[in-house]
């Protein structure tokens, strides 16, 4: 063998070429016309060793910069978090980590286990009726729910606010492009929603209102408010929330939410350079049967044993067929345990002791930042982890000059609100301490 992750030898080639009675590979392609099968050597480097790849990767992974070595202070929707070394323990255990789709529930109540704890967290964190599985992050949730939104209303117009994640948007904006859905998005004032705006972009065919909480900027929306003037429309109301802002902020079910989404990559799933994740959905027991993707339940057996069985399997790829909710069709169970395994461990109330930390640590970084001469709070009014504040300088000028003091700056919004010229999005997170939090603002005032 010429290589140890290629099994098949020349002498394995030549059985099964025997077995099947063709005499070589290119056979295999003789359907395919001469004339439109490429010819010549491809536009690729040149084929390395194992040791020669190695050595190269090393060196690229070299160039990366990492928050475990850098004082970091970027959020915009993937945040630095503490995960117990327990989490990767048990995620690494062969039964999970190999572990696929159970499409044999009988053989892989381990993994039905997991989802239904996953599930049931959820249903507790967000104060709703039910939760599900299979969800690839936080936008592909987020748009899946605007999606259910639009069938279960037979409407066709989304209302979502400019305060929402804006790759949400994006996705939102994608999904319904395909499904010829009409997407509304709401400006902010002072940093939420515009109420006054809201409510004039509200209709009777307005399937659903989306909002974020806390939103895009750190910022704690007025759901009550909001909730009011969707359900007077009888619009469905969904929310997208940091489930790491929950365990100290009122559950999204208190405020009749119908929908709740996220990512619930804050709790037990690292950085890693932007993925993977695992999205969360929760919902009213009115919508289950909408709802994409799985649900898992319990019951038990002849013998009164507690098993695990898929409940509603709302996919294409099972009875639903063209009838099917959603081409939700990915199982992220193995993402999904990693956050079962952190909240297990974390504890109701080490959880919410890391989201106070969150809460007071940020709060700290504002009051220090912004006594810097020249830096102004951009919005005023409540806040989580994040936070806006405003430079005289380029953010992505000030950003370059920080990385070099071994800093990684905030999110420049100008990439995404053209208007917000020199607003950096700061996030605060358990992991900073007083003193790498002062150190980040002793070198931004330097270097203003």
């Amino acid at each position: 063998m010429k290589f140890r992750y290629i099994p098949n030898t020349d002498e394995d080639q030549k059985e099964m070429l025997a077995a099947i009675g063709v005499d070589s590979v290119e056979d295999l392609f003789a359907d395919i016309p001469s004339a439109v099968r490429f010819k010549g050597n491809l536009n690729i480097p040149q084929a390395m060793s194992e040791q020669e790849v190695t050595t190269y990767m090393s060196k690229l992974a070299g160039k990366n910069i990492r928050v475990d070595e850098y004082n970091s202070f970027l959020g915009a929707g993937v945040y630095h978090h503490y995960i117990p070394s327990v989490v990767d323990h048990v995620i690494s255990r062969s039964e999970f980590y190999t572990a696929y789709t159970p499409y044999q529930p009988e053989i892989s109540q381990g993994e039905l286990q997991g989802i239904f704890e996953f599930q049931t967290l959820i249903a507790e964190l967000t104060g709703m009726e039910a939760a599900n599985s299979s969800m690839y992050d936080g936008a592909t949730s987020f748009a899946e729910a605007a999606s259910m939104a639009a069938a279960s209303t037979r409407r066709n117009k989304i209302v979502v606010s400019l305060a929402v994640h804006p790759e949400a948007r994006t996705v939102l904006k994608t999904y319904a492009k395909g499904q010829k859905l009409e997407v509304v998005e709401v400006n902010i004032k002072n940093g939420v929603t515009d109420i006054a705006e809201l409510e004039k972009a509200i209709d009777d065919q307005t399937a659903a209102v989306l909002v974020q909480y806390p939103n895009f900027f750190g910022r704690i929306e007025d759901l009550s408010v909001i909730e009011r003037v969707t359900h007077e429309n009888k619009s469905l109301f969904i929310i997208s929330a940091n489930p790491m802002a929950l365990p100290i902020l009122k559950a999204p079910g208190e405020y009749n939410a119908d929908i709740v989404v996220g990512d619930n990559q804050p709790m037990g799933i690292p950085v890693s350079y932007g993925g993977p994740h695992v999205g969360f959905f929760a919902a009213t027991s009115k919508l289950v049967r909408k709802m994409p993707g799985r649900i898992v339940g319990q019951t038990l057996d002849d013998e009164g044993n507690r098993g695990f069985v898929l409940t509603l399997q709302a996919r294409e790829q099972h009875i639903r067929r063209e009838k099917a909710t959603s081409n939700i069709c990915s199982n992220q169970a193995l993402v999904a345990l990693a956050s079962v395994v952190y909240m297990n461990t974390m504890g109701k109330q080490g959880i919410q002791d890391v989201a106070h930390q969150n809460l007071q640590k940020a709060h700290y970084a504002y009051k220090v930042l912004t006594s810097i001469k020249g830096v102004e709070p951009l919005f005023e009014g409540p806040f989580f982890n994040e936070f806006v504040i405003k430079l005289p300088k380029s953010v992505e000028e000030v950003n370059k000059q920080l990385l070099q003091t071994g800093i990684i700056g905030g999110y420049d919004l100008s990439k995404d609100y053209p208007s917000l010229e020199g607003a950096m999005l700061i996030a605060v997170t358990e992991m900073k301490t007083k003193e790498e939090i002062d150190q980040f603002a002793s070198s931004l005032e330097g270097l203003l």
